[in-house]
């Protein structure tokens, strides 16, 4: 186990709640890395309570929306363990601000490692919650691992999918793909001569001329009050122009029509993201012997980072989430 400096004040988006107690802790994923966590408790909580490990968004750290989601499903009766991905904010990993399809869906599996033989977890009430880019990971973790009995997305990305085709699938051909590989190649290279990283850098700070709503949405959560975070977004450079190579031609998701385990998908009707959520719940639903536990939550209005914090019409179906939880992690 790698030592993490961890910060122990409060530095969340979010206010601290009175009902909750919060420690910071750390696990060892199965490629050696460290991962740091905030882990949430109901207060005077007795027994072994249902346990959920959370992350995401992509690019995000957990003192963001993760923690949200986290703390609040604390307050509703639950052990939860919100955590950074391996080479992101608190935990470790060389070089930084790099992504991986297997090592952050090891990352979700680690969670459950750690919660499984946590005091206050009980092991056979283990659930998770992605969000975003973590949502497709959490998915590719419940289809591999059968200790995971429930599964929350929340404005799921798939990251695998638009690495290699981009937004709306509009560059799913092979040129674009070559053209994309091209690139990063001779970045590679390029880093290998000069000893470091290249960053593709963070979201500005203002809309560029002719932004899409989307990236809008981005910069309001990312770049101001609302959701910044010194720590996301790559500590501001971002995550390195190599960063998700290997997204191009890693897909995940590969099984989710296998899955057994209960899954709630919860997207935003304006969210540019949606079609992630709805390709997947047909994948999941369509002549699948594992159906029944599969559901679709499409919120009225709410665009992809209105889920990360609820927005300004609390958008985030709180009762929802603990309801399914419940029913599912008996």
């Amino acid at each position: 186990m790698q030592n993490r400096n961890l910060v122990t004040e409060w530095d969340k988006t979010f206010p601290k709640s009175e009902h909750v107690d919060h420690s910071k802790v750390t696990f060892c994923n199965r490629y050696g890395i460290a991962l740091a966590a905030d882990l949430y408790a109901p207060k005077n909580a007795d027994g072994k309570l249902p346990a959920l490990a959370v992350s995401g968004p992509f690019g995000a750290v957990k003192e963001q929306a993760s923690g949200l989601y986290a703390q609040t499903m604390a307050e509703r009766g639950f052990l939860t363990l919100a955590f950074d991905p391996s080479y992101t904010g608190e935990s470790g990993g060389e070089p930084r601000n790099v992504a991986s399809p297997d090592i952050n869906t090891e990352d979700f599996q680690a969670a459950v490692d750690f919660l499984s033989v946590c005091d206050k977890a009980d092991p056979d009430r283990i659930g998770l919650i992605g969000i975003c880019g973590f949502g497709g990971m959490a998915l590719n973790a419940a289809s591999l691992d059968t200790r995971i009995k429930a599964t929350v997305t929340s404005t799921m990305y798939n990251m695998s999918r638009i690495s290699a085709n981009g937004y709306f699938d509009a560059d799913d051909n092979e040129e674009a793909r070559y053209a994309a590989k091209t690139a990063m190649n001779a970045q590679r290279t390029a880093d290998y001569q000069s000893g470091t990283y290249a960053s593709a850098g963070a979201l500005p700070d203002d809309y560029p001329e002719g932004a899409p709503q989307f990236l809008k949405d981005y910069i309001d959560y990312y770049r101001r009050p609302r959701g910044f975070h010194p720590r996301s977004q790559g500590e501001g450079k971002g995550w390195n122009v190599t960063g998700c190579m290997s997204f191009l031609n890693q897909p995940i998701c590969n099984y989710t029509n296998e899955i057994r385990s209960a899954v709630l998908m919860i997207h935003g009707e304006k969210a540019h993201s949606l079609y992630f959520s709805q390709d997947e719940f047909k994948k999941m639903t369509t002549d699948s012997e594992f159906a029944d536990n599969k559901e679709l939550m499409i919120i009225p209005d709410a665009v992809h980072t209105d889920l990360y914090d609820g927005g300004d019409k609390n958008y985030i179906p709180w009762d929802k989430l603990e309801g399914f939880f419940y029913q599912y992690l008996k």
